[in-house]
């Protein structure tokens, strides 16, 4: 992957997100990937949740939580050489902004193994 795939990959990341394409996002992952995150243990009792349909199931359940969703890239951060994507944005849920950097680790075919969330504090207005 390029940097400039890489760039078009987290746009169209952020675009299934706002469309709350659930299935989309996931269209990019592998069955047994791996995804840890903050949220997750607040949503399903852990903080890493193993497997796509775990995944699915996780991301359906914080869904059905929350209003409005609305994510802004702010910059796109590729690793060829480890191929690791950190996408950095701004999340606004239900009015609340917070700073967001999504690390995602791809195979050698482009599929996503394993991705890490790292929440930053909420957006001074």
């Amino acid at each position: 992957m390029t940097h400039e795939e890489a760039a078009k990959f987290a746009t169209e990341w952020a675009a299934a997100w706002n469309s709350r394409d659930i299935e989309r996002v996931l269209s990019s992952f592998s069955n047994d990937v791996t995804f840890v995150s903050p949220t997750a243990l607040a949503v399903v009792g852990t903080p890493m949740v193993r497997g796509k349909s775990a995944l699915r199931a996780y991301w359906s359940q914080a869904m059905s939580r929350i209003g409005t969703l609305r994510f802004t890239l702010k910059r796109v951060l590729w690793d060829a050489g480890s191929r690791e994507l950190a996408i950095i944005y701004l999340s606004d849920i239900d009015g609340r902004s917070k700073s967001v950097s999504e690390n995602l680790v791809f195979d050698e075919n482009g599929v996503v193994t394993s991705a890490e969330v790292f929440h930053g504090v909420a957006e001074v207005q």
